[in-house]
């Protein structure tokens, strides 16, 4: 339940980046060893991918909150796909890591927030690449080879998903991988960091070209996970949406370029130091044009957020998602709360209306949960927020969070 009408003030520490870790935990099932992973978030997403390699034998465990050991050693040959995996998106993961380890892996089309089809096309491009076999058994992905050679993979779409299970199957194959047209997002770099700091030798993440030199094994190694640029964007933009003062700490600010470029655009005043990043609100904003790419460009993951702050902005924006084809479920929510939002195809016209009123509303999915969540606190009047599981997947203590800055938030048990 949200009481908006309240300026966000304060200083607010960003947790480790989702998009990576649900990627790095994976990845560990290719280590001859042991990983400590570091600033791991406390989220339902790790949760679940934590549970899928237990079932699947490895040993994992929390040193601290933050810190998980894991140990792959154990893990068998999966004979069926884990139930669990139909639970989260990145569970796609365990198809190049799998085949990458044991030369075969099964498992279920990726669940998570749906919003649009998920085809795994490119995927599969990678892995027959490198020799392997590929099929769909119903839901299950069914990927086989007999060894796993280097080749050369170009990408017809910017895909993280291909990007990442490619890379996975990659690093323990015979000979070198090229990969072009990969996509370039943070956490993408990430697990070439994480990689390679367990023994690997990937080149070129964060451009256009990987390349991935095949080794004999991954020895394990310490490794500390990025801040996550979603849950650092999200803060900035209730900081502004509330007319707020918000210092948003731990973070990586060339993550953030594009998400500060546009707040500015919109008259937010926005101030960069080396680790952190200060937003300020401003009485009124000016409406803008958003197009949803792949990085450096605007998130796809954001769009839910700045569209909220859209909604009383002066005049008309429009926000085009470039990513998926069904992003804007959430829009019907924030009708319920006075927005003038119409949605023709992938683009969203956004009239900005004076002011949001409080109203029932339920989270549709990840980001759109965080999205009528600021509609709430800019609001007036009291917003209740159902389907909260679906922003548990990807946002640590999100209420905890908004209330240490001043927010009128609180959960309440069903």
């Amino acid at each position: 339940m949200v009481k908006g009408g309240k300026p966000l003030y304060g200083e607010v520490s960003i947790s480790g980046a989702k998009n990576a870790v649900v990627a790095i935990i994976p990845a560990a099932i290719l280590v001859d060893g042991v990983c400590i992973v570091e600033n791991v978030p406390n989220i339902k997403d790790v949760q679940v991918i934590v549970t899928i390699l237990e079932h699947m034998g490895a040993e994992v465990a929390f040193l601290d909150a933050y810190t998980l050991r894991i140990d792959c050693r154990g893990i068998q040959k999966q004979t069926e796909p884990d139930a669990m995996m139909r639970k989260m998106r990145a569970s796609y993961y365990l198809l190049g890591a799998l085949l990458g380890r044991f030369h075969e892996a099964k498992v279920t089309m990726p669940g998570g927030c749906n919003f649009g089809v998920r085809p795994i096309d490119q995927h599969i491009k990678g892995f027959e690449a490198l020799g392997a076999e590929v099929r769909q058994d119903s839901d299950v992905i069914v990927a086989s080879a007999e060894k796993l050679l280097g080749g050369n993979v170009y990408l017809d779409t910017v895909s993280v998903g291909a990007t990442i299970n490619i890379m996975l199957a990659a690093v323990l194959a015979e000979g070198t991988t090229t990969i072009e047209n990969v996509a370039k997002e943070p956490h993408i770099v990430d697990l070439a960091n994480f990689l390679n700091a367990m023994g690997a030798n990937v080149k070129g993440a964060g451009t256009d070209v990987i390349k991935v030199k095949g080794v004999k094994k991954l020895s394990g190694g310490i490794y500390s996970i990025i801040p996550d640029q979603i849950e650092a964007g999200t803060f900035m933009v209730a900081a502004a949406a509330t007319g707020g003062n918000v210092l948003v700490k731990n973070i990586i600010p060339k993550h953030m370029e594009s998400i500060s470029a546009k707040l500015i655009e919109t008259g937010a005043k926005v101030t960069e130091y080396d680790d952190s990043i200060r937003v300020e609100g401003v009485s009124t904003y000016e409406g803008v044009q958003i197009k949803t790419q792949p990085y450096p460009g605007f998130p796809t993951d954001m769009q839910p957020q700045i569209v909220a702050l859209l909604s009383v902005a002066k005049g008309t924006s429009l926000v085009t998602e470039g990513v998926w084809d069904n992003r804007f479920q959430y829009v019907s929510e924030l009708h319920r709360m006075g927005a003038n939002i119409r949605v023709d195809g992938k683009t969203a016209f956004v009239t900005g209306v004076d002011h949001l009123e409080g109203a029932p509303v339920r989270a549709t999915d990840l980001r759109g949960g965080a999205g009528v969540v600021i509609a709430g606190l800019m609001a007036q009047g009291i917003t209740e927020i159902t389907e909260l599981e679906h922003i548990d997947r990807g946002y640590e203590n999100l209420v905890e969070k908004f209330q240490a800055l001043g927010a009128d938030i609180q959960r309440k048990s069903c």
